[in-house]
């Protein structure tokens, strides 16, 4: 059996077993993810998602977090200008192995679902203001300012 699963913007084609190199996912060495983006199912009875298969997940365990090889942009500009820049960059990968193919019953599982850094970042970010905000004010001169200045009158 076969699943052609969605992350990080690309698809994967994948059985149980294998190897693969995906967009940094937020998870550490060890644990096990989820991934229930499926498009499609095949094997004796082929499913198509549309656009996902409903239930289905591919669930995976992560050997390491590791980096690309590093991609090298040059730029020169030629004649007059006489001005050349390299950058460098490596991307960050999560290396997976994938234990078990659901063609339902992903909902009960109980597997962590793999999400990106991006996402996770966001999701953090978007629930830590307002637990900051409760706890303390977000100018406190101010606020000792305002507290002090009724007594005064």
């Amino acid at each position: 059996m076969f699943a052609v699963l969605k992350t990080g913007g690309k698809q994967y084609k994948v059985q149980s077993g294998d190897v693969l190199r995906v967009e940094l996912v937020a998870a550490e060495a060890g644990d096990k993810i989820q991934f229930n983006e499926i498009l499609m199912l095949g094997g004796d009875a082929p499913t198509l998602g549309a656009p996902l298969v409903a239930g289905a997940a591919v669930q995976a365990e992560v050997i390491d977090n590791i980096k690309a090889d590093k991609v090298i942009h040059y730029v020169k500009r030629r004649r007059k200008h006489s001005s050349q820049r390299t950058k460098g960059h490596r991307q960050k990968l999560t290396l997976v192995r994938v234990t078990d193919i659901l063609a339902s019953g992903a909902e009960t599982s109980g597997v962590k679902v793999a999400i990106g850094t991006a996402s996770a970042r966001r999701a953090a970010h978007d629930a830590a203001p307002v637990a900051e905000a409760a706890a303390a004010p977000a100018k406190p001169k101010r606020a000792a300012k305002a507290a002090a200045a009724p007594a005064q009158e």
